[in-house]
């Protein structure tokens, strides 16, 4: 099953928040939809320039339709810190009359497989139909200081101490606190150890839920 199927990918905007491979995510998604329509891939806070896509950093809606007709799918954005880019110049209303989708990173987690929000996260548009929250396995079954991205914020949330075990249920129980998605991914599963923490945690979720190994293409549906 094609993962845009899998994760009921629609024509329009989909923001993508959390941890633990939302950059993969977002470039598998942009690489399967642009095969047969055109893609925008950018961000509403700050990522690497992407090397593989071409990238339209400077000009407006005309430039952008020029480099979608030459690429089916391109990255838009601002220059910004670090090499890194931010987010789009035009607004996302005038964006998406160029593009069938648009993908767009919402948060930061600091290439951790968790995270707590603090107030002004994530920065989703207005104009998403979906958020999909990346979850990373690898932060099951680990201390929340060490898998989390704010395990200060994390731990207050969920009132623990940050050297508390992240099990699913606790895992589970700040998402839903925190409700900024319409649907979960599991990434990093690639043990039926690692699936089980994933059915667990879907268990206490009340959402659609995904699980799989983005690198390795291999991500099902859970619920």
């Amino acid at each position: 099953m094609q993962l845009r199927t899998l994760l009921e990918i629609r024509h329009g905007l989909t923001a993508i928040i959390g941890g633990g491979g939302k950059t993969t995510l977002l470039y598998a998604l942009a690489k399967e939809c642009s095969m047969d329509a055109r893609v925008i891939v950018c961000t509403t806070t700050h990522i690497l320039k992407p090397s593989h896509l071409p990238c339209v950093l400077s000009g407006g809606e005309a430039e952008i339709q020029a480099a979608l007709e030459e690429a089916n799918c391109v990255c838009v954005g601002t220059n910004s810190v670090e090499g890194k880019f931010g987010a789009p110049a035009i607004a996302f209303e005038r964006l998406l009359r160029l593009a069938d989708y648009i993908f767009v990173e919402a948060d930061g987690s600091k290439h951790l497989p968790l995270k707590a929000h603090a107030g002004h996260e994530p920065v989703v548009p207005k104009e998403a139909n979906q958020t999909i929250l990346v979850l990373g396995a690898s932060g099951l079954g680990r201390p929340i200081r060490e898998a989390a991205h704010r395990p200060a914020l994390y731990a207050e949330k969920l009132g623990v101490p940050e050297d508390a075990i992240v099990t699913p249920e606790l895992a589970a129980r700040l998402l839903e606190r925190e409700a900024f998605h319409t649907r979960v991914l599991v990434n990093q599963v690639e043990t039926e150890h690692e699936l089980a923490l994933a059915r667990e945690l879907a268990e206490h979720l009340h959402c659609p839920v995904a699980a799989g190994a983005l690198q390795k293409e291999n991500v099902i549906c859970l619920c």
